[in-house]
């Protein structure tokens, strides 16, 4: 595909835990980047590395062939894009606008549709695989859209990502990455009432891993998040209030279709006593917690 060597300079606004890691790889693969970060300091580091701050989203979207939004829900989206000085307010025509924030499917519809009429191509493209894909360059990318707009970004999810599909019209990206969650949410629970069962029993929740891991029982939750639940060890490598805000979605989505998803509605209702007990920026491996009250905090 050989947009990649026709579109060099790229915008990306959030440079959060996903975001950060992901502008970085974009400048492993040769790319310049532009970043627009409502903090500037979070940025700080990516600049030092050769990335190029703005000062507004306008002018970083102004200087940009295509831009990548990564923030953090549907409200940020729609201020991000629709917003005074925003996105469509700024881009020129033709730029290619990917936004990989988890969002609402109906809003990644509606701003396709925005984008047509101001002769924009604008994508949604959620990932999946979390901070250490984010860093590695490993990501599962789910793009929605026009198949024309996903080939032009392929090379751009190419330097970011390693399993890329294409899932179909402009929100089907967001779709997918609802039903991704809905997987996560129960597996999550899965893995905190397993090891808590077996630290119940006197077992090694460390042997549970290394013994379970490539069986039946195996999955991503318990060979990452299995060791950081072992080692009482919260840091975020994907906040509780996102994975609500995440979870929220797919409740509200599957009600429109009449589906009552009682395992995801369980699950988020044991995030949210978490959230409500301050705990909101935790990882989610804090989950184990409401089964396991008494395991030390480190972090």
């Amino acid at each position: 595909m050989n947009m990649e060597a026709a579109m060099k300079q790229i915008g990306f606004i959030g440079v959060g835990i996903m975001g950060k890691s992901m502008a970085r790889n974009l400048m492993k693969h040769g790319y310049t980047v532009h970043v627009y970060a409502r903090t500037p300091k979070k940025a700080q580091d990516l600049i030092e590395e050769g990335a190029i701050l703005h000062p507004s989203i306008a002018q970083c979207v102004k200087a940009s062939e295509a831009v990548i939004t990564m923030v953090g829900y549907p409200s940020d989206v729609e201020e991000v894009y629709c917003g005074e000085n925003g996105i469509f307010a700024s881009a020129k025509e033709g730029t290619l606008l990917i936004d990989m924030t988890t969002s609402s499917p109906k809003l990644a519809a509606m701003l396709h549709e925005h984008g047509k009429i101001r002769h924009l191509a604008v994508m949604d493209a959620p990932v999946t695989g979390g901070d250490s894909g984010a860093r590695e360059g490993t990501l599962t990318i789910l793009a929605g859209g026009e198949q024309n707009d996903y080939e032009r970004a392929y090379p751009l999810f190419a330097a970011m990502g390693k399993h890329i599909y294409y899932c179909g019209e402009a929100g089907r990206g967001q779709h997918m990455k609802l039903v991704n969650q809905i997987m996560i949410a129960g597996t999550l629970s899965g893995v905190s009432e397993a090891l808590a069962y077996a630290c119940a029993q006197g077992i090694d929740p460390s042997s549970v891993i290394s013994c379970l891991k490539d069986g039946a029982a195996g999955s991503r939750q318990l060979e990452l998040l299995g060791p950081k639940m072992a080692a009482a060890d919260y840091a975020p490598g994907f906040f509780i209030k996102h994975f609500i805000k995440d979870m929220r979605l797919a409740v509200e989505e599957s009600k429109e279709r009449d589906l009552k998803l009682r395992i995801l509605q369980s699950v988020l209702a044991n995030f949210e006593e978490l959230a409500n007990a301050g705990m909101e920026d935790s990882g989610t491996q804090r989950l184990i917690t409401l089964y396991m009250p008494f395991v030390n905090d480190k972090k």
